[in-house]
């Protein structure tokens, strides 16, 4: 699995994480380009979900259903006022929203109900 932890996301994450807690990163519908990345710190991790990147004491997470959106993935860190907070990329991104918060990866199937078709 191809993840990437960029400099300023370790450097929060190190200062969040306790001891036993682990980055849970998921996909779910939504935004205009159909698919959007959430995060949360979490200690337990319930069946279904597995550890898919380890970077020193960081581990990243996710479940069955967003493994095939997980390679490639950059996250980043921004301390912004606006759009602040971990930043999510992905190298396989086809087509993204004008906000950026948003996507669609190529070669995977168009998402059914999703606002953006193309």
């Amino acid at each position: 699995m191809d993840i990437t932890i960029k400099e300023k996301a370790e450097t929060m994450l190190n200062s969040k994480l306790t001891p036993g807690q682990f980055l849970r990163v998921f996909v779910k519908e939504g935004g205009c380009a159909g698919l959007t990345y959430g995060a949360a710190i979490a200690s337990e991790m319930p069946p279904g979900e597995s550890v898919v990147h380890t970077a020193g004491t960081i581990r990243v997470v996710t479940d069955v259903a967003s493994v095939q959106f997980i390679n490639g993935l950059v996250i980043d860190y921004s301390d912004e006022l606006i759009n602040g907070g971990l930043q999510f990329t992905n190298s396989n991104t086809k087509t993204t929203c004008g906000c950026g918060q948003s996507f669609n990866l190529q070669g995977f199937p168009k998402i059914e109900g999703g606002k953006c078709k193309t």
